[in-house]
């Protein structure tokens, strides 16, 4: 028995006869008899009835395809595998993100991938989440970081982590209290981070919980915002992952009631992607929810 006729003992099946099969499998409808013939001889069993109405299985020949069909599966997968292995020893990888995870999650997992494939090229673009689409619309990347949801069809996206939005105070005589209440933010002045999802997200979670949002100045560099707190200038909300590094004396709290911002991995939909994309896709999957114990709230 080799997979020869098995694959050809499936074609006869699929096709209703062997001169149909013998056309699809581009051999001559002889060569497709003497497999099911030496097929029949090796198990000493009857697979098919032949007739005017072509070839039907018997009940034995019913059972015998169904593992015939798993071994080819399996023989399908084996040479799958050895795909991917061959193609992980070229090719490249294009990564576009915004800022923040280009900085803070996705450095160690590209140097993940490139210690698991050495021979391929990987690049990381850092761009506005509004122009990552962009490139991935226009074929110059081939994974994008973006915050979640995406209103584009065009793409396919995943969650990858979670991003709590935190309270950056400036530096006071006083500490403020571990446990912010609505009442203890009131009296600050904010410096909104004007930068995509985020300036809408933030707004809104204050109005959500019928709170006024004093703005004082609206910065769309993150850096900038945390300098200008740490200087006495207001106070801010920013992602996590967009706060760090936190100078001496700026202090890190929790919102009364969390926010945070999903940021996701998209590729084109319907695309033909190569085994290095979906390696490190695989990567991305498992970084899991960017928790607090990236960097201490207990920064005063």
């Amino acid at each position: 028995m080799n997979i020869s006729q098995l694959q050809i003992l499936v074609a006869v099946v699929e096709y209703g006869s062997f001169s149909d099969a013998a056309l699809q499998l581009q051999t001559s409808q002889s060569a497709v008899s003497r497999a099911i013939a030496a097929l029949e001889a090796e198990l000493g069993a009857t697979l098919l009835s032949r007739g005017r109405f072509g070839a039907r299985l018997t009940p034995l020949g019913e059972r015998v395809l169904v593992h015939s069909r798993k071994i080819l599966q399996a023989r399908d997968s084996i040479d799958y595998e050895i795909y991917l292995e061959k193609s992980l020893s070229g090719g490249r990888v294009r990564v576009a993100s915004f800022r923040s995870a280009a900085t803070h999650l996705l450095p160690p997992l590209i140097a993940q991938f490139c210690q698991r494939c050495p021979h391929v090229n990987i690049t990381l673009t850092e761009l506005a989440p509004t122009e990552v689409e962009l490139a991935l619309r226009e074929g110059r990347v081939d994974i994008g970081i973006v915050p979640l949801p995406r209103s584009s069809e065009e793409l396919e996206t995943w969650e990858i982590a979670r991003d709590e939005f935190v309270v950056l105070l400036p530096p006071t005589a006083n500490p403020v209290p571990q446990q912010l209440t609505w009442e203890d933010l009131s009296p600050y002045s904010f410096i909104l981070y004007n930068y995509a999802e985020c300036t809408s997200a933030v707004r809104e979670h204050w109005a959500a919980w019928g709170q006024e949002f004093k703005v004082a100045h609206e910065i769309k560099a993150d850096s900038t915002i945390v300098s200008m707190v740490s200087q006495g200038l207001g106070a801010a909300v920013l992602p996590r992952l967009a706060a760090i590094p936190i100078p001496e004396g700026v202090q890190v709290r929790s919102l009364p009631v969390p926010l945070e911002r999903v940021i996701g991995a998209a590729v084109l939909s319907n695309m033909l992607h190569s085994p290095a994309v979906f390696t490190f896709l695989d990567l991305l999957r498992g970084t899991g929810v960017f928790t607090k114990a990236c960097f201490s709230l207990e920064h005063d």
